[in-house]
């Protein structure tokens, strides 16, 4: 009773606003799940976003879209992607290539592909990517991921989350290492606590302060050290976000203000009415906002904060369970409605 209550206070002291999408791109064949943004390295009107149909080859795939909503590339055949994350610079055939990287789940492995900027299209590179080799059961099924560049040497690493997993130890951390015209996964260790409740999905990794946010979808979000190469790699560093979900601890994404400042999204999985719930990117154990875009059963998301044609301050992507689809609506009003509590220059 007590707990309910302290729920409540805390949802009830955090504004909620509706903010009226402004595209809803093509809806995929059976399961959308999850959302990644690509921004173009020279025309950002060409920038991408890239969904997943969750479900098994023949059908499950991505699903690559252009600003207007429209489907440009479909790659099926791969068996459950469950998530999807992209990362820029991979050194790859000593040239930079940003990539996309999705959870294979029914497969055991990533899949790895090379992001075209002349084409806006994504070519397979997957090497040997197989995750969790020798564990029982559905401890070796992939399902979430977060991609991590070191700013020290700008290798790239894997954190990947089971559909089941141990209590320490939940991600597995994989190197992403260029072979030839080939990407491998080479594992690096084990982090991340886990509460028992539930499972572990969203990752998201935010480079400039290098941590790892996830949810324990039942508990609450963590935070712990990225750089595998750190005598603190892996520390958790905090926990909260304990007392505002009603629903499953899901999505995350960060919206950079530069310097890092900014906000942490997360996704409040609710039938029939979704919210998304912002932090600060700094100090997120107090929250700042509610939003509601209309989307159903939220699972992942994505943002931006790069100036795109018709989203000058960059735009939030949300998956919208009922229309297999994913809604996406301008940062700029959502700026607005933060600034005063978030203190915003």
């Amino acid at each position: 009773m007590i707990s309910t209550l302290l729920c409540a206070i805390a949802l009830l002291q955090a504004p909620v606003h509706d903010v009226a999408p402004s595209l809803r791109l093509e809806a995929v064949a059976d399961d959308a799940d999850d959302v990644a943004i690509w921004i173009h390295p020279k025309r950002p009107a060409q920038s991408l976003l890239i969904g997943n149909d969750k479900t098994a080859a023949p059908t499950g795939g991505l699903y690559v879209y252009g600003l207007d909503g429209k489907v440009r590339q479909k790659i099926l055949g791969i068996d459950r992607p469950n998530n999807v994350d992209v990362e820029y610079g991979l050194r790859l055939q000593g040239r930079p290539v940003d990539i996309a990287v999705a959870t294979e789940r029914l497969q055991r492995r990533l899949r790895i592909f090379a992001i075209d900027p002349r084409t806006q299209t994504l070519r397979d590179v997957s090497g040997k990517t197989d995750v969790f080799v020798g564990e029982p059961g559905e401890r070796v099924a992939p399902m979430g991921i977060g991609l991590y560049r070191r700013p020290s040497d700008g290798s790239i690493f894997a954190f990947v989350s089971p559909k089941e997993g141990p209590t320490e130890g939940y991600l597995g951390v994989y190197r992403l290492v260029p072979n030839g015209p080939r990407v491998d996964c080479v594992p690096i260790g084990r982090a991340g606590r886990f509460s028992g409740e539930g499972e572990i999905e969203a990752i998201v990794v935010d480079d400039f302060w290098g941590v790892v946010h996830y949810a324990d979808e039942g508990y609450a979000l963590r935070k712990i050290v990225a750089d595998p190469a750190s005598p603190r790699f892996g520390q958790q560093l905090g926990e909260f976000g304990h007392r505002f979900y009603q629903g499953d601890r899901e999505g995350l994404a960060i919206y950079d203000l530069g310097e890092g400042r900014g906000f942490l999204l997360s996704s409040n999985q609710l039938k029939g009415g979704s919210e998304v719930l912002v932090y600060d990117r700094r100090s997120p154990h107090a929250l700042l906002a509610r939003l509601r875009l209309g989307a159903d059963d939220t699972d992942g998301l994505d943002c931006t904060s790069h100036p795109l044609p018709g989203y000058p301050k960059g735009l939030l992507a949300v998956m919208n369970s009922e229309g297999r689809n994913y809604l996406v609506a301008g940062f700029e009003p959502i700026l607005g409605l933060l600034s005063a509590r978030a203190r915003l220059p």
